[in-house]
């Protein structure tokens, strides 16, 4: 039962319609007060009347209308500070919520909200022969949730690889390669070679400043179309993506394309003279820019004065294809917060050359991931590859296995979904605006607010439930107030789902599954299941233990996590 619906329906604010008030209603951080509450602070100026008035009048209409103990839903209707709070028949509640996971399994939480809708990602995004380091965490898992939730939702969701496959680099690491490079050392080594040609370079075009020049003849030569230069910059390029598909499997990340900026080459000079013929460019020192000093940003440079393009300009043709070709309700950009001005930039480009879809792009901007030891960068060398940060993690996860476990089975299994979900977990759990400094111990807690606390307790239900059987005739007994919570907070899923989709936050997935975690962990210790006083409680608790490892496993999955069944 939608609880919210029903609640709205026995309402009437005039001016107000039920989806508002659905929208308004939310459950109480003193669930003493009630079940749900609906905040009466909002109808003040419209009615004329204080807050406190508005609530205590909404319920003397409500119990006149409706005798609580009569109705199916409803057991009590309170007043209290300007919140109008309801409570909820628990066994009806408790039915209704445990009856709809066990019924829907996979499908708790799903919806068609997204129904004939479809959403662009723009995330991962890597550079081609650059090494895939931590700094790519959050956008890749981040997006990878995302492009998840949306489909669970109904969208259609398009996942984006915007490759970094276009600029100078590539002269420099065809100049690096033909002067210190083999084949057969580039073939083993794959992107990690590529990356120390790379780094070699920097080194020694500081010595050698025209070395600089002769990168950018090569790169040039790309652009023209030179077939020693070309054959080069696509063999970079699957080697590089044979690369990285490693890590993305691990990830479990999938991509719908791999259009990169190279692919927008012979797309953006249509941007270009559209913008002329719009009267929006300008010249200043000799490049060509869209003057925003009117909107508070500084100009947006379409073309260098040496005519070539920038990101702005492959970004704009980018969007317009992404437009022509899925036709997006949203088109979502994964990216650091460092680049915020940029996406400023060119969504406002595109709004002043008549755009009406402008509105519907979106800067997804999250925070930066570094480890414990500092910061990184890839021309000096001091870069921590992803790859090695997972491959730690998994090693540790075993270590920590072994010692609490040492007869378990599929160790090294186990040991790869809580290394790989320790990361992951690691990057979405905060809110995606913040910084994180990433520690192995913290993420490998089998205690704290982690990925390897909730794996550890769907170990724990799925031991239960292999001990006393999967239950699908249950009455409801007398209920315990560790069981009214824990159900109220898998109820929630749903909800949270769509809020984690509204907000781009799929940390609302990660925060459900821990707040999850810590309720049934406190039922499972307080509580009897197997050695329940009779039948009735027992069935009605492995009911709600595999209710409650649904919910989580549901969650998990949105997340990309995988959940062991012993540990």
């Amino acid at each position: 039962m939608d609880y919210k619906k029903y609640i709205a329906d026995k309402i009437d604010i005039e001016g107000v319609s039920k989806d508002e008030l659905c929208e308004l209603i939310a459950l109480p951080p003193n669930t003493e007060m009630g079940d749900y509450a609906l905040p009466c602070f909002k109808f003040a100026k419209v009615l004329r009347k204080s807050p406190v008035l508005i609530a205590e009048e909404l319920k003397n209409s409500i119990m006149s209308n409706i005798i609580p103990m009569s109705d199916e839903v409803i057991s009590e209707v309170s007043a209290v500070n300007g919140y109008l709070n309801f409570k909820i028949k628990k066994d009806g509640f408790v039915r209704a919520t445990l009856d709809k996971i066990l019924a829907e399994k996979e499908g708790f939480g799903a919806s068609d909200i997204g129904k004939g809708k479809t959403v662009c990602l723009d995330y991962s995004s890597i550079n081609i022969a650059k090494p895939f380091h931590i700094g790519h965490l959050s956008t890749t898992v981040l997006g990878g949730a995302l492009y998840r939730i949306f489909n669970f939702l109904g969208y259609k969701a398009v996942g984006i690889n915007h490759l970094g496959d276009y600029g100078t680099q590539f002269g420099k690491l065809i100049s690096a390669y033909k002067r210190w490079g083999d084949k057969k050392t580039i073939e083993e080594g794959g992107i990690r070679a590529l990356n120390e040609l790379y780094v070699k370079f920097h080194q020694e075009a500081e010595v050698h400043p025209e070395y600089d020049d002769e990168a950018r003849a090569y790169f040039k030569k790309i652009e023209l179309g030179d077939e020693e230069c070309l054959q080069l910059f696509h063999w970079f390029k699957e080697l590089t993506l044979k690369d990285v598909q490693k890590i993305y499997d691990m990830l479990d990340i999938r991509f719908d394309s791999y259009a990169g900026e190279s692919f927008y080459s012979d797309k953006m000079q249509p941007i270009v003279d559209e913008l002329k013929e719009k009267g929006l460019l300008i010249e200043s020192r000799g490049a060509q820019v869209v003057d925003l000093e009117e909107y508070g940003m500084a100009p947006c440079i379409i073309l260098k004065s040496d005519g070539t393009s920038l990101y702005a300009t492959r970004d704009m043709a980018a969007a317009q294809y992404r437009k022509n070709t899925y036709d997006f309700d949203k088109c979502l950009y994964v990216v650091a917060y460092q680049q915020n001005l940029h996406f400023k930039q060119f969504f406002k480009v595109l709004e002043l050359m008549g755009k009406d879809w402008a509105k519907d792009l979106v800067h997804v901007a999250y925070g930066m991931v570094s480890l414990e030891e500092g910061t990184m960068s890839t021309r000096k060398g001091n870069v921590v590859f992803l790859e090695d940060v997972i491959n730690k993690c998994i090693e540790k996860a075993y270590t920590i296995i072994d010692e609490k476990n040492p007869e378990l089975e599929n160790k090294t299994d186990v040991a790869q979904k809580v290394g790989v979900g320790a990361v992951i977990f690691g990057a979405l759990y905060n809110n995606k605006i913040k910084d994180i400094v990433f520690s192995y111990d913290k993420v490998l807690n089998f205690d704290g607010e982690t990925s390897v606390y909730v794996q550890y307790t769907c170990a724990r239900a799925n031991s239960v439930l292999q001990k006393g059987g999967i239950v699908t005739n249950y009455e409801i007994p007398e209920l315990t107030a560790e069981e009214i919570e824990l159900v109220k907070a898998i109820a929630t899923f749903p909800e949270t789902v769509e809020t984690a989709a509204e907000k781009y936050e799929p940390s609302c997935i990660a925060r459900f599954a821990v707040d999850v975690a810590q309720k049934f962990n406190k039922f499972y210790f307080n509580r009897k299941i197997l050695a329940a006083e009779d039948e009735k409680t027992k069935n009605f608790r492995l009911a709600l233990t595999n209710a409650t490892l649904q919910a989580l496993k549901n969650a998990f999955a949105l997340l990309g996590i995988g959940i062991p069944e012993k540990m």
